[in-house]
């Protein structure tokens, strides 16, 4: 398997602080969710509400790996296999890593995973190798593949990434195999490998349960061009570690499913964003708690609520996409910033 080779200079597609002012330092709000199939020379190509999808097998996908927020979090208790119960709004957004798949030959036995992003790993223990491998076993296949991860989406953030990447790899190899799998069974077998990954063959908008592989479509209980603003700091936080440091008696007592309605009635406000886990990662990375102070003391009425998304370190700003001022300090000079949009999607294509 190639190994990973560290790219020379930073990832552009991150927002890091720059002495240019603002708003030149700012990316715009792009079509980054749009899934995109190159080129097949056994099938055709079709287009459909402004998505693409496969008609037949493809020889090569290029396809976008959206992230997601977390609008609200539950920690609703602790189970007897060491896990915990959730009860969590999920929403896929726009910031999204690119996969390139295609189909190894015939009598190859271990798929080529490369990344252009230092620290993560290309080995066996990477999501997107155990989701080719589930893929393999549970549909009979024997394919295998050669995938090109081109990230964007920050490690350690909240956010999902290394579990939409899994999502996508089992959505990219289902197609490349001429469908022998439905997207009910692909939801079905992604919760062999992890919580969060489910969530990514909803529609986009999910209430989710158990660990978080129980996914219920629910309507978008926000507008799709709500702008949101991603801030995080360097440091990222092992989910692990903060599940290990909440403090179950020092939870939330807010019913989820009235969470749910009162964002899909009444929109965004602060009070409705709970995150059961912001307690333990505060205590385990202080600065967080300040930054998201700051945010919400110094972005001059534009946020509607400053919440963090997952287990963090991803504070989410809804309701405007300006970047305050206090981030081009030299103190916020690796902070990761970036607008972002909500998003849905139909079935049959991907995001």
């Amino acid at each position: 398997m190639e190994k990973m080779r560290c790219p020379d200079r930073p990832h552009p597609s991150i927002i890091h602080r720059n002495t240019t002012p603002s708003p030149k330092w700012q990316r715009k709000p792009s079509n980054l969710g749009r899934t995109l199939f190159l080129s097949s020379s056994r099938g055709k190509l079709g287009h459909r509400c402004g998505c693409w999808c496969l008609r037949a097998v493809a020889e090569q996908l290029s396809i976008a790996s959206p992230c997601k927020i977390n609008l609200f979090l539950r920690v609703m208790g602790r189970r007897s296999d060491g896990f915990h119960d959730l009860a969590s709004l999920f929403h896929v957004i726009d910031l999204s890593d690119s996969m390139d798949f295609s189909p190894l030959a015939s009598g190859e036995t271990k798929d080529r995973l490369e990344c252009d992003m230092c620290g993560v790993p290309t080995d066996e223990s990477n999501l997107v190798i155990k989701a080719l491998n589930l893929f393999r076993e549970k549909s009979g296949s024997h394919q295998f593949f050669n995938v090109k991860l081109h990230k964007v989406v920050p490690h350690g953030a909240g956010l999902g990434g290394g579990s939409a990447n899994a999502a996508t790899a089992l959505w990219a190899a289902n197609e490349l195999c001429g469908r022998p799998a439905s997207e009910s069974d692909l939801l079905s077998w992604s919760a062999d490998i992890g919580s969060d990954i489910s969530v990514f063959f909803s529609k986009g908008a999910a209430y989710c349960t158990g660990r978080g592989e129980i996914v219920r479509n629910v309507p978008p209980p926000l507008p799709l061009d709500t702008p949101l603003l991603l801030v995080k700091p360097a440091v990222g936080l092992p989910t692990g570690q903060i599940f290990k440091q909440l403090d179950l008696d020092k939870r939330s007592s807010a019913d989820p499913e009235a969470l749910l309605n009162r964002l899909s009635n009444d929109g965004m406000s602060q009070d409705v964003c709970v995150n059961d886990l912001e307690p333990p990662a505060f205590k385990t990375l202080p600065e967080l708690a300040d930054l998201k102070g700051r945010l919400q003391h110094e972005g001059g009425g534009k946020f509607s609520a400053v919440f963090m998304t997952g287990s963090g370190s991803t504070i989410v700003c809804a309701g405007s996409d300006e970047v305050p001022e206090f981030l081009q300090e030299e103190a916020y000079s690796d902070v990761f910033v970036s607008p972002a949009r909500l998003i849905m999607r139909e079935e049959g294509t991907w995001y």
